[in-house]
């Protein structure tokens, strides 16, 4: 059986985000999203997320780039000055491994993240983490804590391919190889506690986006088992590269997962697309 969970990461970031997910589940091959319990779209992505029963939503736990829950106050070694996140997971993995956050802080702000989408009224299918930092020891044995004690059972494994886009770059080349020796360690811990998680991860993680090209090429090679591919979708670069500061191509991918061509390659090959529900 071939399973593909086409999931687009940072529901509630902006509204036309949310608005990309929602017609890609519509008029799509995307079943699963991941929700930012601090994003300033988030009232917005839940309203959207109700309407339709078949969108699974995990939620994205973020603890760089983005917006706490609980008061800047109450967790002193996650955020700057400004009573924001670290800019990136590069800035966030610096301070942890010289021994500046405190993953007290980290278990009771991504709880209070946790608490928020379920206090909104949604059943989360999964979880992930905003630029993969569930991976991370310390930090797996958090998430996967709090997942269980609300009967969340499936996780992202970001078990990148090192020749998956560009290796245009050093940074590029050790970036993956973290990644990758990071997620064999989560998927280990997963496991032990009997989460389930999918066989293979497709989606790019250095930047660049999830093209047509690139998903008639892994339909074409695709593996038996059920294949996760990250994206983040999105209807204007212009507005969105601006807001998120991060120069991708939000339109690419929407248009990519809404192809005509890739639903009907995903038919020829008798591929479903399900969401992180199914996996069990």
């Amino acid at each position: 059986m071939k399973k593909i969970i086409v999931n687009a990461d940072d529901f509630g970031r902006h509204e036309l985000i949310n608005r990309a997910v929602e017609r890609a589940f519509t008029a799509g091959c995307l079943k699963s999203t991941t929700l930012m319990a601090g994003g300033t779209a988030f009232e917005d992505a839940v309203s959207r997320a109700k309407k339709f029963s078949g969108l699974g939503v995990g939620i994205h736990f973020t603890l760089a780039n983005g917006n706490p829950v609980l008061p800047p106050k109450e967790i002193p070694s996650l955020v700057t000055e400004e009573g924001i996140f670290h800019g990136d997971y590069v800035k966030f993995l610096k301070r942890y491994l010289s021994g500046k956050i405190s993953l007290a802080e980290v278990r009771s702000e991504l709880a209070a993240q946790l608490e928020k989408i379920l206090n909104a009224g949604l059943t989360l299918t999964h979880f992930d983490s905003h630029q993969h930092l569930h991976h991370v020891p310390g930090v797996i044995e958090i998430t996967l804590d709090l997942a269980a004690a609300v009967e969340i059972k499936s996780m992202r494994v970001a078990n990148t391919k090192l020749f998956d886009g560009e290796l245009d770059s050093l940074g590029k080349l050790f970036g993956r190889l973290g990644l990758g020796s990071l997620a064999k360690f989560a998927a280990h811990m997963a496991h032990k506690k009997n989460f389930a998680t999918p066989e293979h991860f497709a989606g790019i993680v250095a930047g660049e986006s999830v093209s047509e090209k690139f998903l008639l090429k892994l339909i074409e090679n695709f593996q038996d088992g059920t294949t996760e591919v990250m994206l983040h979708p999105g209807t204007d670069n212009k507005i969105l590269r601006g807001f998120c500061q991060w120069e991708h191509d939000f339109e690419e991918e929407f248009a990519a997962v809404t192809s005509p061509k890739i639903l009907g390659a995903l038919a020829e090959k008798n591929i479903s697309a399900i969401n992180f529900s199914e996996l069990r």
